[in-house]
């Protein structure tokens, strides 16, 4: 209870800065956020190794679940912001970036940090909250890999990114075609995943028996974890209502912006980054104050993380050993990376650009899920290295 009412007066402190009312409804919104990621366990990479590993698609089916939601929340607020979508007009600051093999290699790499490091860059943040001794050092690796995607961007833009198409499906297809393309197949990944599953859910649900307590629901609130189905919905509401007041939800531009400026200062990376800044996305560009809307929605993510795992008894620090800190560091490295060459992570590009109808987050969304599909399955290989 401390920790929730120190939150609601940083929030309220806060609102004396410039901005201060955007800030507030960032570090609440991220409080939110953190609370509902850790009670439900919303990580893309437990939940696609769920599918992959045990066939258990409940994870999987959250995650379509808050896409679907997003989708049609982001379809309302945009048809009234922008009414008719044109080809060449994209909504301001929606998370709409080029489609290129680049973007292919972005989101493999990020796949690949996720089997490496055991989590996505949102779920290394709730997990630091947990006491995870994984998720600083993958946190510390995703810097380093911001920097190294900066040293490697100039060269890959020229290659390829600066001519890359960027598509906003509503502006080919209108809100209500790509509204439907986008739902429909979003069933279909449903419907695929849900076979053979229907008939445990009955069994499951029939089990469950009479309508529970108000005291033992309460209790089940800090116990275990929440249904997958709830982060889903709840993850997909956020995310279409946070655009009503500020950016789309994004968990990495802060860490790229300070990686970006310490980088610079030491000299490493060019002090020109060629059509960067000009794309849409989890934006890295060098903050003159860190009392911004993301670095409030990130405090405020772990701060509501830290508040449900000490509610639900799941804060369980350990000391990490040297493979912790290896792992970290190397999956992180690609997360970062592919991060900073996708101009976003599975929250940023994925969910905020698929809501939005970027192409660009589908296909980095396939991507990823395709580099842990088969990071697991190498990995079996050597059973040693689980």
């Amino acid at each position: 209870m401390a920790l929730l009412v120190a939150l609601g007066v940083a929030a309220h402190a806060v609102q004396a800065l410039p901005g201060g009312r955007t800030l507030a409804f960032a570090l609440a919104t991220g409080g939110v956020l953190g609370l509902v990621l850790q009670r439900t366990r919303f990580c893309f990479y437990c939940h696609a190794r769920d599918w992959f590993e045990d066939g258990n698609p409940r994870g999987l089916l959250a995650i379509v679940l808050a896409l679907a939601v997003g989708v049609v929340g982001y379809t309302v607020v945009l048809g009234s912001w922008l009414p008719v979508p044109q080809p060449g007009k994209l909504p301001p600051d929606m998370h709409i970036g080029p489609v290129s093999w680049v973007l292919v290699a972005a989101g493999l790499s990020f796949g690949a940090g996720m089997v490496v490091s055991g989590s996505c860059i949102s779920a290394h943040w709730y997990r630091l909250a947990e006491g995870s001794p994984v998720s600083p050092f993958a946190l510390i690796g995703s810097a380093l890999g911001f920097i190294l995607g900066f040293i490697t961007w100039n060269p890959l833009y020229s290659l390829s990114v600066a001519d890359a198409p960027v598509v906003w499906l509503p502006a080919h297809l209108g809100y209500g075609g790509a509204l439907l393309v986008q739902l429909g197949g979003l069933a279909l990944v449903a419907a695929w995943l849900w076979r053979g599953f229907a008939r445990e859910a009955a069994a499951e649900s029939a089990a469950r028996g009479a309508v529970p307590s108000l005291g033992a629901v309460w209790r089940s609130l800090w116990a275990g974890r929440w249904p997958y189905w709830v982060g889903g919905l709840a993850v997909g509401l956020i995310g279409a209502f946070a655009i009503v007041r500020m950016r789309p939800l994004g968990v990495t531009a802060t860490l790229g912006s300070a990686a970006r400026q310490w980088a610079q200062g030491q000299g490493w990376i060019p002090e020109r980054l060629e059509g960067l800044d000009g794309f849409a996305g989890c934006a890295t560009a060098p903050q003159s104050t860190w009392f911004t809307p993301n670095a409030l929605l990130l405090a405020g993510l772990v701060a509501g993380a830290f508040v449900a795992a000490m509610a639900s008894r799941q804060f369980a620090p350990r000391w990490p050993t040297w493979r912790d800190a290896m792992r970290g560091l190397a999956g992180g490295v690609l997360l970062g990376w592919g991060a900073m060459t996708g101009l976003g992570c599975t929250i940023g590009t994925l969910l905020s650009g698929g809501m939005a109808g970027a192409l660009s987050g589908w296909v980095f969304g396939v991507a990823v899920f395709v580099a842990v599909w088969a990071g697991l399955r190498l990995k079996r290989l050597w059973p040693a290295g689980r």
